[in-house]
């Protein structure tokens, strides 16, 4: 019996072996194949142009295709559920945003936790809201729009990317500084907000910086204002909300990378080393800069302190500014 027993403790021991070196073996050659980023918003967006721009350059470092996956819909929650409760292997990842962080305010009964359904990556790019208005609208300054807002109150009406978006709340906290009354027509994505905005159906938007400056530069709309305390590279001659007389004005958003909790410290930090070599790289960042999205390196465990910060932040912009879903 002694011998059987010591026989079989050497078999196990072999399988633990094995089984170990399998692991880093699979983690040393990660990806083996394709990798999909799901982004939770239309195409066409920040967080879809930001995606295909990491997307491409890891599938051309790697040699393995990376898929950009288009889940848009409930405020950017389904396709953050699909990653929350998806296999913890590094071949599904997910854009988040400042959105994701938002929600919990928004939402009483949210299908994944931000802070513990993800495990942090890494930042991409932190991007501004910018003030647009339709050609057809007689303002060219906030303090403008101020004013004719105050002399035809709910006459104006704005788009946003949806119901409790960043734009929304951006636009939200604007009207309780300055106390005007315009009105909320909340759309399905920026794609669409915008393109309202160009038809002349709305009159003004909030958009984030990579959807909005492009319209700009073709005259398709006009832009009056930035979100941020500091004026855009893309956009250098818009000044700010808080520059044009709304003082303590700012809403910043921002992109990151992400996949779901449980994931293998060794690919995560691969994944990490990979996405900081893409954000180094000159040409991507001058891209994504004259796209109007500042390129942000962190590293898993700075992301993941700068996550729990923005939670906070914006539970006490949504209480400020009143923001509910409709």
């Amino acid at each position: 019996m002694g011998q059987l027993m010591r026989l079989l403790n050497k078999v196990v021991c072999g399988l633990v072996l094995l089984t170990g070196l399998t692991f880093v073996y699979a983690e040393d050659v990660y990806p083996t194949k394709p990798i999909k980023i799901v982004v939770p918003f239309p195409p066409g967006g920040t967080s879809d142009i930001l995606a295909r721009t990491i997307g491409q350059k890891l599938s051309q470092e790697w040699g393995q295709q990376v898929i950009v996956d288009n889940r848009p819909g409930a405020g950017a929650n389904i396709g953050a559920e699909i990653v929350a409760k998806s296999a913890p292997d590094g071949y599904t990842l997910l854009i988040l945003s400042t959105i994701h962080l938002i929600n919990p305010s928004l939402y009483k009964n949210l299908p994944y936790d931000p802070i513990t359904d993800f495990a942090p990556i890494g930042m991409i790019a932190e991007t501004s809201q910018v003030v647009l208005v339709h050609p057809s609208l007689p303002v060219k300054s906030i303090q403008e729009l101020i004013v004719y807002a105050k002399a035809h109150p709910g006459e104006i009406n704005y788009s946003s990317a949806g119901n409790g978006s960043q734009p929304h709340l951006s636009a939200e906290l604007f009207k309780s500084m300055t106390g005007i009354n315009i009105a909320h027509i909340p759309y399905k994505g920026a794609p669409q907000a915008i393109t309202d905005l160009i038809a002349g159906q709305v009159s003004l938007t909030f958009a984030t910086g990579p959807s909005a400056v492009p319209v700009v530069r073709s005259g398709q709309a006009r832009a009056i204002a930035v979100t941020t305390t500091k004026r855009m590279a893309a956009l250098p001659d818009v000044p700010t909300v808080a520059e044009s007389g709304v003082v303590g004005y700012e809403s910043a958003g921002w992109n990151g990378l992400v996949g779901p909790t449980g994931m293998s410290p060794a690919v995560i930090e691969k994944l990490s080393t990979a996405l900081t070599r893409i954000l180094k790289n000159p040409e991507i960042r001058k891209q994504m800069i004259d796209q109007g999205a500042e390129p942000v390196i962190l590293t898993p465990s700075q992301f993941a302190v700068y996550i729990r910060s923005e939670r906070i932040k914006w539970a006490a912009v949504v209480k400020a500014s009143g923001a509910q879903i409709d």
